[in-house]
């Protein structure tokens, strides 16, 4: 043992008491924690510690998550509109950036759904195939989680009369994707028993959910009214096997009323909106070039969601267009700036200095009572007030004290104006002759 030095304290008595035990989970005679409680806990708190760490979701991940979560049971299930415009003509790689985000969560098995109904009304089997394979899915084992339903190919049946006929050569899909050909978009209510038969090809009769990707509502449009299209979404939102659905609008070629219909469906709404608008001012080509290139690189999305209690949150993004496909960024401050910049520079400034700020406290309004050293009086609308009975201000607070000394009440009604009619116990209706 060392020597200790004379003027250092002595050390502490040992204790036979033993140091303090901390408590096990669970604690006795202790219910432990509800597991849903516990597990909404260790969510926030991973969410907050991603969130800090700088990894925190996108608007586009939170878009797929949602539709990845499903529907509760007993309610309808998510869904989503996406918007575009010639403005800003993207909607159909935002359609394919959910698509293959969902295609991947259910491969991994990460999703409430076990496959995907895709209804193909804007392009083939083939180019959704070739999707897959650049996105890295397995298409070799696609027929084991995706159904297409060809909806473009023949959407009136007229090829095949031809075919029938003998005046054109049979044709073949040309896929390995698992595809059906549909040959009348017209009729509805066969659509959605055609949709329902593939899911249940995919998940059983059992609680299994499929997702219903609609790759163009522009072209139903085309062939029905809004009021049936809406009936079919609405029906499949409140179908027990459905988890969600989503489906891609060009509203700029449809009525305000169809565009409202289609987004009071929807759970979830996303717009692509071009980064810089041109101003009225510049309507040449020339001036509306730049604004045209710049836009042609990518543009705004803007997302409104509507909670289960009824809030409404609004997100927005940037994305731009890129060779493997499209990217989601944050809006920059420097992005903000080059907008504020390329606003024109009016002729006039909208900043007062500080005498044009005590000029205009100067100037006396009509209907402001200036006192002049005198006792401000509100006009009540009686011409008569102020000549008849100058004392009346005065002495209603000694009225008052007077009614309040008595215990009774009393109701103090003044007129507007005197074009008021007074107050009569008559019937303004005597006249008449009912």
């Amino acid at each position: 043992m060392p020597e200790l030095s004379k003027n250092a304290p002595p050390p502490p008595p040992e204790s036979s008491h033993p140091p303090p035990r901390l408590p096990n989970w669970p604690l006795e005679n202790s219910p432990p924690p509800p597991s849903s409680k516990l597990s909404g806990l260790l969510n926030e708190l991973l969410y907050i510690g991603i969130s800090l760490a700088g990894t925190r979701p996108n608007m586009a991940e939170r878009i797929c998550r949602a539709l990845r979560d499903g529907a509760l049971e007993g309610e309808h299930a998510p869904a989503l509109t996406i918007k575009d415009s010639i403005q800003s003509p993207f909607g159909s790689m935002v359609f394919d950036h959910v698509l293959s985000q969902l295609s991947s969560f259910i491969v991994a098995q990460k999703s409430q759904s076990q496959g995907i109904v895709l209804v193909a009304f804007s392009r083939g089997p083939l180019c959704y195939e070739e999707l897959f394979e650049s996105k890295g899915n397995d298409v070799a084992s696609s027929n084991k989680w995706i159904r297409v339903l060809d909806c473009c190919t023949d959407p009136l049946g007229w090829r095949s009369k031809l075919m029938e006929s003998g005046r054109i050569a049979n044709f073949t899909l040309g896929t390995s994707t698992t595809a059906s050909l549909y040959k009348n978009v017209k009729d509805l209510d066969k659509l959605l028993l055609a949709i329902t038969e593939l899911g249940k090809e995919l998940v059983g009769d059992g609680k299994g959910r499929f997702v219903v990707a609609i790759d163009s509502v522009s072209e139903m449009l085309r062939h029905t009214s809004i009021s049936s299209v809406a009936g079919l979404l609405s029906n499949l939102r409140s179908h027990d096997q459905v988890s969600c659905l989503f489906w891609l609008l060009h509203s700029d070629i449809h009525e305000t009323k169809a565009i409202a219909a289609l987004e009071y469906l929807s759970s979830t709404q996303a717009s692509a909106v071009p980064i810089t608008r041109p101003v009225n001012g510049q309507r040449g080509n020339s001036e509306k070039l730049p604004f045209l290139e710049q836009n042609l690189r990518g543009g705004k999305i803007h997302v409104r969601f509507k909670r289960r209690n009824g809030r409404v949150r609004l997100m927005s993004e940037e994305f731009c267009i890129e060779q493997s496909g499209i990217k989601f960024t944050p809006i920059s401050s420097e992005a903000e700036m080059i907008a504020q910049s390329l606003v024109p520079k009016v002729q006039f400034n909208l900043q007062l200095s500080e005498k044009e700020r005590n000029d205009r406290a100067k100037v006396v309004l009509p209907f402001e009572h200036q006192g002049k050293g005198k006792t401000i009086q509100i006009y009540d609308g009686r011409k008569s007030l102020n000549e008849d009975k100058p004392e009346m201000q005065y002495n209603s607070v000694e009225k008052v004290q007077t009614v309040k000394d008595s215990g009774r009440g009393e109701i103090i009604y003044f007129r507007d104006s005197d074009d008021e009619m007074p107050d009569s116990d008559e019937d303004p209706d005597d006249d008449l002759d009912i």
